[in-house]
This record gives structure tokens, C-alpha cells and sequence, in this order.
């Protein structure tokens, strides 16, 4: 599910700071328009490709393998973690990639859906935890009260930053699912996807930094081996899947 392949500093400043003038602050309803026309020709590519039997697939239900809990930023997608994640991979995105604002969709994927992968995916330059961060007191309100819930220090460098809201992330599901993760139903993995190599690891790498609590790198790499029925047995995934660099 995860492949190696998985803004700039101006964008998480103006997170942070409302008074911030960009280009495209409040948006140009031409510019909506013509993106309109283009997801329009995109989306009839992708089903004239993919095909009626496809969605006739689709249609009997899903049974995601994944319950995916990622930022909302525009730069993380999920490309770069499934080749066809149609039905695999239950999305859940917040700022700041949170279980806190998200927790019934999160329960869902896992309790009804019965996904058993809870993945937490934080990536470098985060404008959420840049603002949470430091003095977002001038924000709209409802932007605030979801930063209320990312606790981060104050004036942490922005890769630290995001690392600690990831394994705090982990750590709340770790409480929340502890039943799921004893009877090994369920793995929770923090990973961060770098795509500004802030941890030196390589542009656009998904590091994972936490599995179950464990973020020694030894622990992480135990925790990951194959232990269920399924790889005992050899289980290969329908998708094309590249390890993720463990941290």
C-alpha cells in the first residue's frame, strides 16, 4: 500500500498568519470555472478507461483495508500510497491529520468497515502544525478550535513538530483501540510523508516513525513483519506496492 514515491514555506506562514496577502487569498470565480471544465474532461477520461464493469464492482460495497487519516493539504494525495485505492483506502482528512475532529469518521472505517490498517499520515512544511505552533489567537474561530486539538510545542521547528503530532495522534488511537491493536485486529501505524526532505531520508518518502507505540526503528521493523494468516500464507496485494522507509 505504501510506495517509496510517497510547500513551500509561504503557504504555512499564511496559515499562521491571517493578514497575509496571497494571489489567490479569496479566489477568482473564472479560475473556478475553467478547473471545473477540466475535472469534468478528467473524469470522463477516468471512466471511459476503468470501464462499466469497474463500477459495477464498486457499487456492491467497500471493504477498505485502510482507514487513512491525513492532512488536508492540497500536496498529499493518495497516488502515492495506493495504485488503484478505489474500495482499499477509507480517507479521512482534518488539518493537521487528527483523530480528535475526525473521530466518527475514524470509527467507522474501523469499526464498521473493518479496515485493519489505522494509518496517521503527517508530511513536512504542515501549515496546521506551523500555526498551532505558535500564536493563532487572530484566526477564525472555527480554524482555532480545530488547532486547539494539536498539541505541539510552542515554537518547535516544523518537522519536530509534525513527528510529535503524529505520535501523539498514535497514541490517542492507541487508547481508543486498545481492544482492536491486543487481539491484533488492528495495526496503527504514524508515518510522515517528507516530501521536502526535512528528515534526510529523500524528497517525497513516506517514513513511518510509529507502529503500535514502538518508534525505536528495530521495534518498528519487528512490528512489521508478517505475522497473521495471510502472509503466512503468501498473500500478495492486487496493488503494486513499494516499501515505505521506516525512520
Amino acid at each position: 500500500m505504501f510506495k517509496q514515491k510517497i510547500a513551500s514555506l509561504l503557504i504555512a506562514v499564511s496559515i499562521c498568519s491571517p493578514m497575509t496577502v496571497s494571489a489567490h487569498e479569496h479566489g477568482e470565480a473564472a479560475v473556478a470555472r475553467s478547473f471545473i471544465k477540466d475535472i469534468q474532461q478528467v473524469e470522463s477520461s477516468y471512466a471511459a478507461v476503468h470501464g462499466a464493469t469497474f463500477f459495477q464492482e464498486l457499487s456492491r460495497g467497500q471493504h477498505p483495508r485502510a482507514t487513512v487519516v491525513a492532512c488536508s493539504d492540497s500536496r498529499v494525495h493518495t497516488n502515492m500510497l495506493d495504485t488503484s485505492p478505489e474500495g482499499d483506502l477509507f480517507m479521512i482528512r482534518d488539518i493537521g491529520n487528527q483523530i480528535a475532529t475526525a473521530k466518527g469518521s475514524v470509527e467507522y472505517g474501523i469499526n464498521h468497515l473493518g479496515s485493519s490498517l489505522l494509518l496517521i499520515l503527517g508530511h513536512s512544511r504542515c501549515g496546521a502544525i506551523a500555526a498551532a505552533s505558535s500564536d493563532y489567537s487572530k484566526l477564525e474561530e472555527a480554524i482555532k478550535k480545530e488547532l486547539d486539538t494539536i498539541k505541539v510545542a510552542k515554537g518547535v521547528a516544523s518537522i519536530d513538530g509534525v513527528q510529535s503530532n503524529v505520535n501523539n495522534q498514535v497514541a490517542a488511537a492507541l487508547v481508543e483501540y486498545a481492544e482492536a491493536v491486543k487481539e491484533g485486529h488492528l495495526l496503527i501505524v504514524g508515518a510522515v510523508y517528507d516530501f521536502a526532505d526535512d528528515m534526510k531520508q529523500g524528497s517525497g518518502k513516506i517514513n513511518i516513525i510509529n507502529v503500535n507505540g514502538k518508534t525505536d526503528s528495530k521495534q518498528i521493523k519487528l512490528q512489521l513483519e508478517p505475522h497473521d494468516i495471510a502472509d503466512e500464507m503468501g498473500h500478495v496485494s492486487h496493488n503494486d506496492m513499494a516499501p515505505a522507509t521506516v525512520h
